[in-house]
């Protein structure tokens, strides 16, 4: 059972993503905590995704760090943190401030945040200071800041409602930001005239809305946008008023653009050249046009200047900062854009600033300090390169997982090793990341801690505790002050508590402005903390929703730059040779941390796969649901086939969520050069060349247990099921002794029954384990892929007085129904029943189907698939 502070509801934020939603987390006498989308909050206005929906399941302790470890022993909190100080200050003093890092995560609050970077570049004098936001928007960060001179966001989410064109590049809105998917979709159901262009590789779960996708080739959109700033400008669409007043070097960004006709954005994109007509017709004609882009975008070697090109296209038209208009970067993480605003990554000072001599002084006399770090630091893949060189000899990871996340994990890993000393601070014992750290601190995780965070429209929201601090876990900033007043900072870092920090932080965004810099919080001076409500920034007299319609960039002359940007050239992949496009599912979240630990997110997807192109699988011998190895000369993957037409040929997609805790060969992120956008530093994670082929696998395996296993033999993955957990398993050679492997791999006692199937002529082999009538384990086992109904097998862990004939038969009786694969998780509804929906109750719409099954009434990312459902039904009645 978890601690909580009272059984009243509390207004907080959700964890996962950029949308920012509240949440009304209600704690409950049995030691749970219900789940509700916050009705009041300006993001969500109640919506939650799958993910959000699923929070009270993940708030168990088990895998929690909740004692600080030296080497993997406990010690007490006077100890570890007098290492860390120690080890740090003779880093410092033999080496130079340089010689020291932290990397952090937006996954950590402003105030964690704040303290972070103002103790490594306010006093011990360096910028080795960067986050997992680089990863993830720095390409966005950069572009801002060449056309505005700030890193601002135009607008905000009511702006995708309003518009009558809205354009998702590189965005798979539906899984990766659904509730501002779902309001985009109501939005276009009742405004029937309001148009969806999707540019995506692939056809993903967003295009389900979609009235145009453009399949590009990877790297594709750069020329896509180049060609729509020329043809803009051909047809005389220029806003020459808004171009003239508030802009320049339009002229140098049209030469370049003039060059870049339909046919040969053709040619560089790989899209159909009337569709690429169509497009730029419509934007053409459309004043209310807003581009939403993502990882898509930022995720590139050239990710700046795809940034620069969208922004072009819009600073010509004049369209920004009005209602329905405008480019507007969506964020991947909670907290990324309240990192930018503090100036936790390694190329910012603080508070928007940069290391200009202007600002150097005046960040030094607020924070009352002369040793100010003079210039940028190094960015998260030139800070884990350093380290490998031996450059970095003291290393603090605060609530990230490179060595999973990162390009090159592998060498990421190495580099750590190599690092004289590494501390990690995070919520789980057991990461992939912490197994390296010599010091390993227990960090506060979500409901137990509090603070700010910034979301994608640049509103700032509370998250508030509702749960007790278990064992010894404390809150980041709290390990961060205790550190810095080890070394000599105490006056600095004499914090009491968060709200201290944030008045701070609010003081210094204002602190000389006078409106000559965009992040600003004035507004919020001498605020209730505890009652501060959800609100965008600028905030000086009141919030501002929009900016720069009426120009008033933040550059020297105010005025906003056109990039000139030559479209890159197409990617040239060797004979045989694939481009591996890596990003996100629908129900997981980074590296599983958190959504590992829910059931009903893992029943999606529970293992790590990959999208290959049906022309492409028969070409290279995959067939569906075998396993197959994607490698090149970093590393390899062992991934399940998933062959769809969704893929273009000759890409490949796989997720990057799988570790080493639920896979023995899933971390995709090995297989990753280490190329980065020359501008933003942001690694190009969409784009690496790799090989496929077939894993010869002897036999194919899925199980059940009540327990966890202990797996070290042939490929696995693994994911939590209620009542235990589930995985599928593949054998390279069978084992000599099944019974041995049996009770070995999943530590049965010696007085367990093992009773089984075997079909010796055709290799299947079914295994039961019961105890009083309730599983312990099933396992079943073929050369072929396993066609038992997961769905149907988890269940039987909640079930009673089992017969091991019902088990062994690997099929389900009359008194038990196949749901089918789970679609939508939010409330556990399989295909198979929605196609009952479809073809005994005639629901032959997603609306139909969700009265009947409830199923896409929750997040509704899941109603895509529903729709395919529905018109396989009719296409096979037809």
């Amino acid at each position: 059972m978890i601690a909580q502070t009272s059984t009243t509801t509390v207004k907080t934020t959700c964890p996962y993503c950029g949308v920012g939603c509240g949440v009304l987390a209600t704690p409950q006498p049995d030691g749970s905590v219900s789940i509700a989308g916050d009705p009041d909050h300006p993001a969500n206005f109640g919506r939650l995704c799958s993910k959000g929906s699923a929070l009270g399941e993940t708030l168990s302790l088990e895998g929690r760090l909740l004692h600080p470890e030296i080497n993997g022993n406990r010690v007490g909190w006077g100890e570890a943190l007098d290492l860390v100080a120690t080890k740090f200050r003779e880093a410092i003093n033999e080496y130079g401030p340089n010689s020291v890092a932290i990397y952090g995560s937006g996954q950590l609050l402003t105030e964690d945040y704040y303290v972070a970077n103002k103790l490594m570049k306010g006093f011990v004098g360096t910028a080795n200071i960067d986050t997992n936001s680089r990863l993830c928007m720095a390409s966005s960060v950069a572009g801002h800041k060449r056309a505005f001179g700030s890193d601002t966001v135009p607008g905000n989410y009511e702006d995708l409602e309003l518009a009558d064109l809205v354009v998702l590049v590189g965005s798979n809105l539906a899984w990766c930001h659904p509730v501002l998917y779902q309001r985009l979709a109501a939005a276009k159901a009742n405004r029937p005239e309001m148009r969806v262009v999707v540019i995506d590789p692939r056809r993903t779960a967003t295009a389900d809305i979609a009235d145009l996708h453009l399949p590009i080739q990877s790297d594709g959109d750069s020329a896509l946008f180049v060609g729509l700033l020329a043809h803009l400008s051909r047809h005389g669409l220029a806003d020459q008023r808004f171009v003239d007043e508030h802009t320049n070097d339009a002229e140098a960004a049209l030469i370049v653009a003039e060059d870049w006709p339909v046919d040969r954005v053709a040619t560089a994109s790989g899209a159909p050249a009337d569709d690429i007509a169509r497009f730029y017709e419509w934007f053409a004609a459309t004043e209310k046009a807003v581009t939403v882009y993502s990882q898509g975008v930022n995720q590139s070697a050239a990710g700046t200047d795809k940034v620069n090109a969208i922004i072009n296209c819009h600073l010509l038209t004049g369209r920004i900062g009005r209602k329905g208009m405008g480019p507007f970067s969506v964020t991947g993480q909670p907290n990324a854009m309240g990192g930018r605003e503090v100036g936790g990554l390694a190329n910012m000072l603080a508070a928007h600033m940069d290391f200009t001599e202007e600002a150097i002084d005046r960040v030094g006399r607020f924070w009352g300090t002369s040793a100010v770090a003079t210039k940028p630091g190094l960015k998260a893949v030139d800070l884990f390169a350093a380290m490998a060189r031996g450059e970095i000899k003291a290393v603090w990871i605060m609530a990230t997982n490179p060595v999973d996340s990162m390009p090159d994990a592998d060498g990421v890993r190495a580099a750590l090793r190599a690092c004289p000393f590494v501390v990690v601070s995070d919520m789980n014992a057991n990461t992939d990341t912490a197994r390296e750290a010599h010091v390993r601190l227990p960090a506060a995780g979500w409901g137990e801690k509090e603070g700010t965070v910034t979301n994608s429209e640049r509103r700032l929201s509370r998250q508030r505790p509702f749960l007790t601090l278990p064992g010894e876990a404390r809150p980041d900033w709290w390990i961060i002050r205790e550190v810095a007043q080890r070394l000599g900072f105490v006056a600095a870092f004499n914090y009491a508590s968060p709200g201290e920090i944030f008045a701070e932080h609010v003081a210094l965004s204002s602190f000389e402005n006078e409106g000559k810099r965009d992040f600003d919080l004035s507004g919020l001076a001498g605020a209730d903390y505890a009652s501060i409500a959800p609100t965008q920034w600028p905030m000086r007299t009141r919030p501002m929703a929009r900016m720069f319609a009426d120009g008033g960039f933040f550059t020297p002359d105010r005025k906003a730059r056109f990039v000139p940007v030559s479209p890159p050239p197409v990617i040239q992949t060797a004979p045989g040779s694939f481009v591996l496009n890596t990003g996100r599912v629908r129900d997981h979240w980074h590296t599983m941390t958190r959504t590992g630990k829910a059931a009903r997110l893992s029943a999606h997807y529970a293992e790590p796969f990959v999208e290959i192109n049906p022309a492409d699988a028969s070409r290279f011998n995959v067939r569906g649901a075998t396993l197959v190895r994607v490698s090149n000369s970093q590393g390899s993957a062992v991934l399940r086939a998933i062959v769809t037409d969704r893929q273009l040929r000759g890409q490949l997609f796989a997720p990057m969520h799988w570790t080493e805790q639920f896979s023995s060969n899933g971390r995709i992120d090995a297989l990753v050069r280490s190329k980065t956008d020359p501008v933003s530093g942001q690694p190009a994670l969409k784009m690496a060349q790799c090989h496929i082929e077939p894993v010869e696998v002897r036999l194919y395996g899925f199980f059940v247990s009540a327990e966890a296993p202990k797996l070290s033999d042939g490929d696995w993955a693994i994911a939590q099921a209620t009542g235990g957990t589930r995985g599928e398993l593949a054998w390279f050679d069978e084992p000599l002794d099944w019974e041995t492997w049996l009770r070995t791999s999943f530590n049965l006692p010696s007085t367990a029954r093992i009773r089984s199937l075997v079909d010796e002529r055709s290799g299947r082999r079914n295994y039961a384990v019961l105890d009083g009538g309730r599983l312990v384990l099933a396992l079943y086992a073929s050369p072929d892929p396993v066609v038992v109904s997961r769905q149907w097998a988890t269940e039987l862990l909640d079930a009673q007085d089992l017969s091991a004939s019902a088990v062994l038969a690997g099929r389900p009786g009359a008194d038990m129904p196949d749901k089918g694969a789970v679609v939508c998780s939010c409330f556990s509804v399989g295909a198979n029943t929605i196609a009952a929906a479809i073809t005994e109750h005639g629901c032959d719409s997603v609306e139909a189907v969700g009265r009947c099954t409830k199923a896409g009434t929750n997040c509704g990312s899941c109603r895509p698939e529903i729709r395919r459902i529905i018109d396989r039904q009719q296409a096979s009645v037809a």
